[in-house]
């Protein structure tokens, strides 16, 4: 992975996780154990190896679970904050209410319930050398349909955000991952819930503003619900999904300390 350098990560962990009921009862979705580690784990794993060290978490529901784990990030070779949100800001609204910690001129935002095997160097590369106000990771997928499509022109800029549709003009979406200028997310307005999909990339478009789409087809998944989870759980023991976060080496099993596995089972 390229490395990246005054840039910012934030991190936005504060959905209640209704899809996984009722392990999200106990804990946030972020902090469930995924292949022997808190899900977030792997998600900063894949910050730390890009090179980004400042990380801000955007929480709010058991706000408090995720800084009795990781503290202010030092185990971990990062600096990390906290943005606890008293009330639902949805993605643009959480991403203004971090806006007074962030210190580099580039953030790159990541939705905290995606697992993804994207170049992040390489997507803050191609954003800085645009020039881009706001650069998206677009994933190809096999069935757009079940998403919002995000279709680009010749040079790679963002022409439209649609709707989920049964016959997409395109197989790239919206996965999850942007990289925002940070004057853009000062210019979010504060205070209120605002949808970065319906309000502040389409504002963007309709001022002429430079959206870019970096487009990728690496591993990619939103562990949203219980079979996408134990799916993501599988792909990083055996490899597939990338971690610097596993507790022992991917393979066809991962046995955590403590645990022993009888001479005669099949794992």
């Amino acid at each position: 992975m390229t490395s990246v350098s005054g840039a910012d990560a934030v991190i936005l962990v504060g959905g209640k996780g209704t899809r996984l009921r009722p392990l999200t009862l106990s804990a946030p979705k972020p902090m469930l154990p995924t292949a022997g580690v808190p899900f977030l784990s792997h998600v900063l794993s894949r910050v730390r190896a890009a090179g980004i060290t400042h990380v801000v978490l955007g929480t709010s529901y058991r706000a408090e679970v995720f800084e009795q784990h990781f503290g202010d990030g030092s185990a971990f070779g990062l600096d990390i904050e906290y943005v606890v949100e008293t009330e639902p800001l949805d993605t643009g609204g959480a991403i203004r209410n971090v806006a007074d910690r962030l210190r580099g001129d580039d953030v790159v935002v990541f939705n905290g319930d995606i697992l993804s095997g994207t170049d992040l160097g390489a997507l803050v590369a191609t954003h800085r050398e645009v020039g881009a106000d706001v650069t998206l990771h677009l994933q190809r997928v096999d069935d757009p349909s079940r998403f919002g499509c995000v279709p680009t022109d010749a040079d790679g800029r963002v022409t439209a955000f649609l709707e989920k549709t049964p016959n997409p003009p395109t197989d790239q979406i919206n996965a999850g991952c942007y990289v925002f200028r940070r004057s853009v997310i000062e210019d979010i307005p504060a205070g209120r819930p605002v949808s970065v999909e319906r309000e502040t990339f389409p504002g963007l478009l309709e001022r002429g503003r430079h959206v870019h789409g970096f487009v990728d087809a690496s591993y990619w998944l939103d562990v949203g619900t219980p079979e996408a989870f134990v799916r993501g759980s599988a792909d990083l023991v055996t490899g597939r999904a990338p971690s610097a976060a596993l507790p022992g080496p991917a393979g066809e099993r991962l046995v955590l300390d403590g645990a022993v596995v009888a001479a005669d089972a099949e794992v």
